[in-house]
């Protein structure tokens, strides 16, 4: 008997953690925006940008020196190369056109706007 008990006891606490931890609320962690007087480390990541490439100051499709067995090929400045780049510079600022564009390709900042009531119906008569 006290066995069963213990086991109510543990799922009943593993329910309820589970629940507060469900309705606890979200944070989301906004990166700063991407400027010119910022300082990235290579495959620097940001959501619709890409992979920050420091030795070229901007940011790719895919990760600096990615690279791809099918093609037998290394990724970096936005192209495929037969050998990997080889540079000690690990850290950079991007270019101004690059932080720029990098900007207004990022995807982690949420817009704002009206949701699905922008639809542009009305539901007056």
């Amino acid at each position: 008997m006290k066995r069963s008990r213990k086991i109510r006891l543990v799922l009943l606490g593993g329910v309820s953690a589970g629940a507060i931890t469900a309705c606890a609320p979200t944070v989301n962690v906004v990166e700063p925006h991407v400027t010119a007087d910022n300082v990235y480390e290579n495959d620097h990541f940001i959501p619709g940008a890409g992979y920050y490439h420091a030795p070229f100051r901007a940011f790719y499709a895919q990760p600096y020196n990615s690279y791809d067995a099918t093609k037998k090929q290394f990724y970096y400045a936005g192209e495929w190369h037969e050998s990997p780049f080889q540079s000690v510079v690990n850290l950079s600022s991007p270019t101004p056109d690059a932080a720029h564009l990098a900007e207004l390709l990022r995807r982690d900042i949420p817009r704002g706007g009206f949701g699905s009531t922008s639809g542009g119906r009305s539901t007056y008569s």
